[in-house]
């Protein structure tokens, strides 16, 4: 990682940022290596790419990030051979790599010190984010070390905030 600022100097990187220079990417052949957002392929122009270079065993989508289960991402990451995207099953055969390295999320500890900066304490924290266990874990944390009450709500579970 500390080398990342250079590594791709000297070499044919281009950054895609409008609709029309993703629809050019998606015109030319030949094996590329696909950079994504940690947006756990779920959605935007990604989606475009990744149909059209999965099946070709020449490139190779890095996933940054975490991929959390159920996503396609996850699922790129767990070994499927096939996954359902623009309504049509696309086959992989490109090499999927996984970099968690660039998540954005903040982790427990993290998100205790922004919590701690409250100067008031909530009534109640509602934990929406994250896998069960990880949410459970930090509703514990919450509870424990600052004192306040902390939920993890149900699966489609409807609260009224007042």
């Amino acid at each position: 990682m500390a080398r990342a600022n250079n590594f791709f100097n000297g070499q044919d990187l281009t950054e895609i940022k409008t609709v029309e220079e993703s629809m050019r990417l998606n015109s030319m052949s030949g094996p590329m290596i696909i950079i994504s957002a940690s947006g756990m392929a779920s959605g935007g122009r990604v989606l475009h790419h990744l149909k059209r270079r999965l099946p070709d065993r020449r490139n190779t989508v890095i996933l940054v990030g975490y991929q959390a289960a159920g996503t396609r991402g996850r699922s790129l990451l767990d070994g499927a051979r096939m996954v359902k995207m623009l309504g049509d099953y696309v086959p992989v055969a490109a090499e999927i790599i996984d970099v968690p390295a660039f998540s954005s999320h903040a982790d427990q500890r993290e998100i205790l010190n922004w919590l701690k900066l409250a100067t008031v304490p909530p009534r109640l924290v509602y934990i929406v984010h994250g896998e069960p266990p990880a949410s459970e874990a930090l509703r514990e944390r919450i509870t424990t070390e600052l004192g306040w009450n902390a939920v993890v709500p149900r699966n489609l579970e409807q609260v009224r905030i007042d």
